[in-house]
């Protein structure tokens, strides 16, 4: 188990949040999803061009996919493995193989080519989550997480516009080669990750059991509906407006992956201080309000309004749905929270964006997005009973 912290001495100076090993993981962290926010928005456009909107969703359905498998089976590599070798093997399945897109756009292809990075993916977004949360002092657990959430966060911010750009500009091979030299180089900074072997947490039911504990369910649930509607509008944001109104929604995703790294970090900073509870409530009514604002993809005042109270909300829900779940357990349980954490995230993205694909074309877009934020607000719910429960 990685230690966490020395606790500050008494009258002193708080421990610190970024040691050599803290660092690491952050660096090797930001390449890999620079990797995979370059191509996030880029691939369902790629494919999209000669397949249609209901392939877009598949090919995001399908990385969201194999991520929450993956994921499923971090715990027990960790426990095997250690938490260098394993980061090693995500780096290299999210790289890899990703050229071989640019030798076809045909479905089978690119889908499995998603499966192989969306494996990848999901190993290095449990890994990641899990040292952040031991590498940090528990006293400032919110804030270290917080500032891990909006360090990884940069990539979205300039990776989901810049993948847009460079593809509309440069084609889609030069996106596919910086996206695979982002994921490899980053097994540089994997010198300094811990080797260490976490022992088994010895939970029942693997990570899925989990959810038989109302107060781990509730926030993950919550949370799964939030990034539902991300993977909606990643996915499907691009595909609502014509190509000469790209810019808009590229100005729009930059707008929401500035907005959410910030807020999550200021989450953590204020949780840590007044508590992580009172914050759950406005950060699911935030972001279903923003996407409820994007169900009028024509006025561009109303998408970057929206894009930013979505971003906000976003990244609030994201620090304190995890805070409030590592709080919960024991040390050695981190990596079970981390993985079901991650798989709430990456189902919810993946269902979010196979299960939009058939919605609009029965009802088109601004229903659906209607309808998502609808799915959004009814964590409300949720949330009023882990507050009664907690």
């Amino acid at each position: 188990m990685v230690a966490p912290a020395e606790s500050a001495i008494s009258g002193g100076s708080p421990p610190p949040i970024l040691t050599r090993a803290m660092v690491a993981t952050i660096v090797a962290a930001c390449g890999a999803l620079a990797s995979f926010y370059l191509l996030l928005s880029v691939v369902p456009l790629y494919v999209a061009d000669g397949a249609g909107a209901g392939a877009a969703g598949v090919v995001t359905g399908a990385l969201m996919l194999s991520t929450v498998l993956a994921e499923l089976a971090v715990p027990a590599l960790l426990a095997r493995f250690g938490y260098r070798a394993v980061f090693v093997f995500g780096l290299v399945l999210l790289g890899a193989p990703t050229m071989l897109l640019s030798v076809s756009a045909d479905l089978p292809l690119v889908v499995g080519v998603c499966l192989l990075r969306g494996g990848g993916l999901g190993i290095l977004m449990v890994v990641g989550t899990a040292l952040a949360a031991e590498l940090v002092p528990a006293e400032r657990r919110g804030e270290g997480l917080g500032l891990y959430g909006a360090a990884v966060g940069v990539p979205a911010i300039l990776g989901l516009p810049l993948g847009l750009w460079l593809s509309e500009h440069l084609g889609y091979t030069v996106v596919f080669a910086i996206a695979t030299g982002l994921s490899l180089g980053a097994l540089g900074a994997t010198i300094g990750l811990p080797t260490t072997r976490p022992a088994p947490s010895g939970a029942r039911g693997g990570v899925l059991g989990g959810l038989r504990t109302g107060g781990l369910a509730r926030p993950a649930v919550t949370f799964a509906a939030c990034t539902f509607a991300a993977g909606v509008i990643v996915t499907f944001l691009p595909l609502a407006v014509s190509d000469s109104e790209l810019s808009l929604v590229t100005g729009a995703l930059l707008v929401q992956s500035g907005a959410t790294p910030a807020a999550r970090w200021w989450a953590g900073r204020s949780g840590d201080r007044h508590g992580h509870a009172r914050l759950f409530a406005p950060s699911i009514a935030a972001t279903a309000i923003g996407t409820a604002l994007l169900a009028r993809p024509d006025e561009p005042v109303t998408v970057l309004v929206g894009a930013a109270v979505f971003g906000a909300g976003f990244g609030v829900a994201q620090n304190v749905t995890q805070s409030l779940m590592f709080e919960r357990v024991h040390q050695r349980e981190f990596g079970q929270v981390s993985a079901l954490w991650n798989l709430a995230f990456d189902a919810g993205m993946g269902i979010g964006a196979v299960g939009f694909g058939a919605v609009i074309t029965v009802a088109g877009y601004p229903t659906g997005f209607l309808a998502t934020a609808a799915l959004v607000l009814a964590g409300l719910v949720l949330v009023a009973l882990d507050r009664r429960g907690s």
